[in-house]
């Protein structure tokens, strides 16, 4: 038995497709999501998406958003995504270091906010990357 995983950005369909099994970052911890699944919807946080098909791990960056999760349907809404397979190490690592210098550098409560975010997003990234290494 397979999951209808539907991945979607504002711009396009990052990934439609069957899997056996997905791990997701939500906004209260990981979730494991198998074939009949309870139904829930949820709060999507910057983090990896893990999804397996058949025996093969594949790992995707997501920058927050929605998941409505059915028995075998799973809608998954979010700002951002990128496949792990298809993120460039050197820019990732490159991104990761200039979002910590820039948290270093942050004034104000503002500052503060957006440089912990863009940190986030850069550490996710590089993580999704390692995570299929």
């Amino acid at each position: 038995m397979t999951l209808n995983l539907c991945v979607l950005t504002p711009n396009r369909i990052v990934w439609n497709s069957e899997v056996k099994e997905m791990i997701l970052s939500t906004s209260s911890g990981q979730i494991g999501v198998l074939p009949n699944h309870a139904p829930i919807a949820t709060a999507v946080d910057i983090g990896i998406l893990r999804i397996r098909l058949n025996d093969q791990w594949l790992t995707m960056a997501l920058m927050g958003g929605f998941a409505r999760i059915g028995n075998t349907e799973i809608t998954i809404l979010v700002n951002d995504a990128e496949k792990g397979s298809e993120i460039d190490p050197q820019e990732a690592q490159q991104t990761l270091e200039i979002a910590e210098t820039n948290l270093k550098k942050a004034e104000g409560k503002r500052q503060l906010i957006e440089a912990n975010i863009a940190l986030r997003r850069a550490r996710t990234r590089v993580e999704a990357i390692n995570a299929i290494s």
